[in-house]
């Protein structure tokens, strides 16, 4: 298979546009992100705000501490944040500039009716809308399917800014990547000139390896990364694990630090890279190898999660593990047929772990994931995988990939809003 030259510049336009660093947990940050930008178009810090967020956002943003925020918690710390202190000019590092006196204005607004969270019916996953309030004035700013996408602004009931519709009919994560498939990913890793890339995943290796050692040094959430460290220091499958969970542990709970994301997720991005960095390290293999290796294990994790949907009730680390494990069997010598073989024994391991939210216990469904990768990788190096109709493994990858899919997106709504009900404790 040869890919087009238009092919190849896609292929690059989806890493530039995905691997992005961004700050904490890529959900409150949106909705830091959102009240930034109000305060902006107002020019002036806002007397009150109002959030409304969709189902997911909520799930994902309710839990997870946000940086910057002196270890605070939750949407609405997340949205007076960014309408105190954030800049919308560095988009998903937008709390880079949050000062001390703003973290301590937060704390006495978030015990007032500064800011009102509300839940905003939408068919859409990722969907946001930030009304923000001065004197008489006010503004509206509507974000939609990705976590930087502001679609529409309103001011004083004008219009002042709208994209066009066509370009937020659906899900970008989907639509953009419908040529995508996992040949074609190889053929393009194999063959780009690295000179293409190099920046891209270069920043990737430094902030994600930075924040993995952050988690490792020092106290986050439960310690999962150096738990599994401690009971096996010398074991390649604990360091790939161990490494992993370190750098959500960091994540999770509050570090300052960067991460450069995968299909609009920290976690994401850290399941594709850190454990693909530290097995090209225990095989000792080049840096254009290890380039290539990444390029495959992003791509893979940006096909499926493109298939399943930006937020789901689908665990995105189990399709971020199926790109690090073929990226695994990539750096031990396989080609198409080994690495679908590889993603092919991960999704149809690990594929019903839920996404409970954004939260410290994230670190240990990262680890759990890999996991699965590894013994993917050791079956597939065995010439083994799981063979066709069994379960939800169809005869292709291609097929299988639609199948995981289907099931992430439409099958589990229903689950989605169980999971929601059960965090809110609605039990009715």
């Amino acid at each position: 298979m040869v890919l087009s030259k238009e092919e190849f510049n896609k292929y690059i336009a989806i890493l530039k546009k995905e691997l992005k660093p961004a700050m904490g947990c890529t959900e409150p940050i949106a909705i830091a992100y959102s009240t930034a930008k109000a305060k902006k178009i107002l020019n002036n810090v806002p007397d009150s705000i109002n959030i409304k967020c969709s189902s997911n956002i909520i799930k994902n943003a309710d839990g997870v501490t946000v940086p910057n925020s002196g270890k605070l918690k939750g949407i609405e710390t997340a949205a007076i944040l960014g309408a105190l202190g954030g800049n919308s000019e560095k988009e998903l590092e937008v709390l880079t500039d949050v000062t001390k006196q703003d973290v301590i204005k937060t704390k006495k607004l978030l015990n007032t009716n500064y800011c009102n969270v509300e839940l905003l019916e939408s068919k859409a996953k990722l969907h946001i809308k930030a009304y923000a309030y001065y004197e008489d004035e006010k503004v509206m700013v509507e974000m939609l399917n990705e976590h930087t996408n502001i679609v529409k602004i309103i001011k004083d009931d004008k219009l002042i800014f709208e994209k066009d519709a066509k370009l937020i009919s659906e899900d970008e994560s989907k639509k953009n990547k419908k040529y995508m498939s996992v040949k074609k990913i190889i053929e393009f890793a194999n063959n780009v000139d690295i000179k293409e890339v190099s920046d891209i995943i270069k920043r990737q290796i430094k902030y994600n390896l930075e924040i993995s050692n952050e988690g490792i040094s020092n106290d986050y959430g439960l310690n999962v990364g150096s738990t599994i460290l401690e009971s096996k220091k010398d074991s390649i499958e604990a360091i790939l694990k161990g490494y992993s969970a370190a750098a959500s542990d960091a994540r999770m709970s509050g570090s300052l630090l960067p991460v450069v994301i995968n299909s609009g997720s920290g976690n994401q991005g850290i399941t594709v890279s850190i454990p693909v960095i530290k097995y090209a390290e225990y095989l000792n293999i080049g840096n254009d190898k290890l380039i290539r290796s990444l390029i495959i294990s992003n791509l893979i994790s940006i096909y499926i999660k493109g298939k399943i949907g930006i937020l789901s009730a689908y665990c995105g680390a189990v399709s971020a593990a199926a790109g690090s494990g073929a990226a695994f069997t990539y750096l031990s010598g396989g080609g198409y047929k080994e690495i679908s073989d590889t993603i092919t024994n991960t999704l149809g391991n690990t594929s019903g772990i839920l996404c409970d939210g954004a939260k410290p216990s994230c670190a240990a469904k990262i680890a759990s994931s890999i996991d699965s990768a590894i013994l993917a990788h050791k079956l597939t190096m065995a010439n083994k995988s799981f063979g066709p109709n069994e379960g939800i493994i169809k005869d292709n990858i291609e097929d299988s990939i639609n199948v995981i899919g289907k099931i992430a997106d439409k099958g589990m709504n229903n689950i989605d809003k169980e999971i929601l009900k059960a965090m809110l404790n609605d039990n009715k």
